[in-house]
Formats: structure tokens, C-alpha cells, sequence
């Protein structure tokens, strides 16, 4: 493969990861519904993730507006650190942005400090 063809195949993928997991445009060529219907399915798959390394999350929001809020997030918002990391700026980002009642918004923001903290329990960061 030539360094043209290879320069191509590379920019052609790059617009392609940031139609999927950072709302960017739709890259030529491709389905515009099926590409938005695997964009939410890796919202949903990240959203697994992060329920798993922090199941307290789901807990404190709720299924229904843990998984609302989540895909808001994620739109855009490519991962880029590790998912504990993930899980701590979306507690950040659902209390800044999620219009919580403060029997949701109490635990949650003690959740985040606690995770924040110079020694986690358990020796995990989330």
C-alpha cells in the first residue's frame, strides 16, 4: 500500500471514530441511522463499564436517569482515560448538569468527594 493510500485509509478511519464516539460529522458514504445506532450502542456499552467499576452510580441516579444522563454525557465525549476516571467525571458532569433533587445530589457529590480522596477504599480510584 502506498504512504498516499495508507494517509487515506487513516483519515477516512479517524473521521469514522469521531462520527461513533465524539458526535462528529458523518463521514461520506456511510448510513447516517445505522452509524447513530451504533454510536448509542457504545454509549450503552461504556455505560455498562462504568456502571461496573462504579455500581454505586446507577444507585444513586437510578437506572432510568443514570442511563439518560450517561448518553448526554458520552455524546462527544470520547473516553479518554480509564473508565474510573470515566465514572468520576460523569458524577461531575450529572451535578453540574442533571438538575438533581438534593436527596440524589447529597450522596452523589459525597460519592465523588470520597472517590477523590488521597487513599479510595479498597485501593481502587472509583
Amino acid at each position: 500500500m502506498s504512504e498516499a493510500a495508507r494517509q487515506r485509509v487513516g483519515r477516512a478511519q479517524a473521521e469514522l471514530l469521531a462520527a461513533l464516539v465524539a458526535a462528529g460529522p458523518v463521514p461520506a458514504g456511510f448510513d447516517t441511522r445505522r452509524l447513530e445506532i451504533q454510536a448509542r450502542a457504545l454509549r450503552a456499552k461504556r455505560a455498562d463499564v462504568v456502571a461496573k467499576v462504579a455500581p454505586e452510580l446507577p444507585q444513586i441516579l437510578g437506572a432510568a436517569e443514570y442511563r439518560r444522563l450517561f448518553a448526554a454525557y458520552a455524546t462527544g465525549r470520547p473516553l479518554t482515560g480509564n473508565h474510573r476516571w470515566d465514572a468520576l467525571d460523569f458524577a461531575a458532569y450529572a451535578l453540574r448538569h442533571g438538575r438533581l433533587p438534593r436527596r440524589v445530589r447529597k450522596p452523589l457529590k459525597s460519592w465523588r468527594a470520597h472517590r477523590l480522596g488521597p487513599a479510595p477504599p479498597g485501593g481502587s480510584a472509583a
